[in-house]
């Protein structure tokens, strides 16, 4: 009974160290791994769903993370993945205001004028995200946004990174004719 003790004991920091490490990996990551969702999906609802799930998927997953500094990449790309996953099984987009999250986007000392360029410019960026296809609207968002290198939006998308360039400069593209309309 003794043996059962002692090694309940000399588990227990071990554990104490694993939870503390899964809380810090999840209160740096949580609203980064939201947003890149979030723009992904286009409404709140999904986003909080499948940030849980990324989450859910990285923890049970751990021991796959070998390098504690790429912890952020490999956050990024199971949560490209599960936001791709899920835009291919609904096919369906709804926008809606990153306000209904509870964050506010704006300062109450923010000017009215700011306040509605600012709106204007979301509005105008949800749009244009609307006119990518999922892996489109993923590699922008994780090679511009993320700022991640081509090498890691390619293994995050499990494709070349000629294909990565490809889905980018087809981005900038749309975005750019999208532009255009708009100032017509």
């Amino acid at each position: 009974m003794a043996a059962v003790a002692s090694m309940g004991e000399a588990l227990e920091p071990t554990l104490q160290g694993a939870l503390e490490w899964e809380d810090r990996l999840v209160a740096e990551n949580l609203r980064r791994i939201f947003l890149l969702i979030y723009r992904m999906v286009g409404n709140v609802p999904d986003a909080q769903d499948l940030t849980q799930e990324t989450f859910i998927k990285a923890l049970q997953r751990r021991e796959q993370l070998r390098d504690a500094e790429r912890a952020a990449h490999w956050l990024s790309r199971i949560a490209t993945n599960t936001a791709i996953d899920f835009l291919r099984r609904h096919g369906r987009m709804n926008w809606c205001e990153l306000e209904e999250a509870g964050e506010p986007l704006v300062s109450p000392l923010d000017s009215p004028e700011r306040m509605v360029l600012e709106a204007e410019r979301r509005q105008w960026l949800e749009e244009a995200l609307q006119t990518l296809t999922p892996r489109e609207r993923a590699a922008l968002l994780l090679r511009d946004v993320e700022d991640l290198p081509a090498e890691e939006v390619a293994r995050c998308l499990n494709c070349s990174k000629a294909t990565v360039r490809s889905h980018i400069a087809n981005a900038r593209v749309k975005f750019r004719r999208f532009l255009a309309k708009r100032r017509a």
